[in-house]
């Protein structure tokens, strides 16, 4: 039996690089293009359809830049994989987008080579991180421990959980973080939940009251 291809969906927002990137994968007899987006909105609602295994996602789009689409599929699909590819070598770049959950990082001015075997290291669940930039990934990571930048810090809310829970202390409402945020009313609602049950608060003004103290807000 022949082994299923690596199913491949590429997010940039550039039809060159798109057109370079399909190039170079159709020389790959185990990897196929299966669709392509312009940003990340598209790429969030082309995974239902499409069913990739890796999204070969650019960073900087329109409309929704790659972090945010990476944690939107990772949140309803945490089986794909997504692996970003971009020009942005900075160490802050790349920590966010392994907060988000993708599986690795590759840079556009990188050999094909190099996009070939991340691509497989993601559809096998590894990591992969370019070789310039692992290290200042770790020295980044270091950093942010030693300053206390973690869930501990936060009784256990998630990143996301975080975000609501300062937008709902900035006296934003369930609509309006849904819009900012580009989810749901009812997510929002889940997560306030949540939030709630986590903390032990049972209102807004303790709410408040918490963000200050964590610093997530100004008094």
């Amino acid at each position: 039996m022949t082994p299923a291809k690596i199913r491949v969906l590429i997010a940039d927002d550039h039809a060159v690089v798109r057109e370079g990137i399909k190039l170079v994968l159709a020389r790959e007899p185990d990897i196929e293009v299966v669709g392509e987006a312009a940003n990340g909105r598209e790429a969030v609602e082309l995974i239902e359809a499409r069913r990739p295994d890796v999204v070969v996602m650019d960073l900087s789009m329109p409309e929704m830049g790659g972090i945010e689409a990476t944690k939107r599929i990772k949140e309803r699909w945490p089986d794909v994989h997504i692996l970003a590819l971009t020009m942005h070598e900075e160490e802050s770049y790349v920590f966010q987008l392994l907060k988000a959950g993708a599986s690795g990082y590759v840079l556009k001015r990188a050999a094909a080579q190099d996009l070939t075997q991340a691509i497989r290291a993601a559809a096998r669940g590894e990591a992969f991180l370019y070789p310039s930039v692992a290290k200042s990934v770790l020295q980044d990571y270091l950093r942010r421990l030693e300053r206390g930048e973690d869930r501990e810090r936060f009784d256990g809310l998630t990143e996301r959980e975080r975000e609501v829970l300062t937008l709902i202390a900035e006296g934003l409402s369930n609509q309006e973080i849904a819009q900012r945020l580009y989810i749901s009313v009812k997510t929002v609602q889940t997560h306030r939940t949540h939030i709630m049950e986590k903390l032990g608060l049972h209102n807004r003004a303790e709410l408040v009251r918490y963000a200050i103290r964590k610093g997530l807000i100004e008094p």
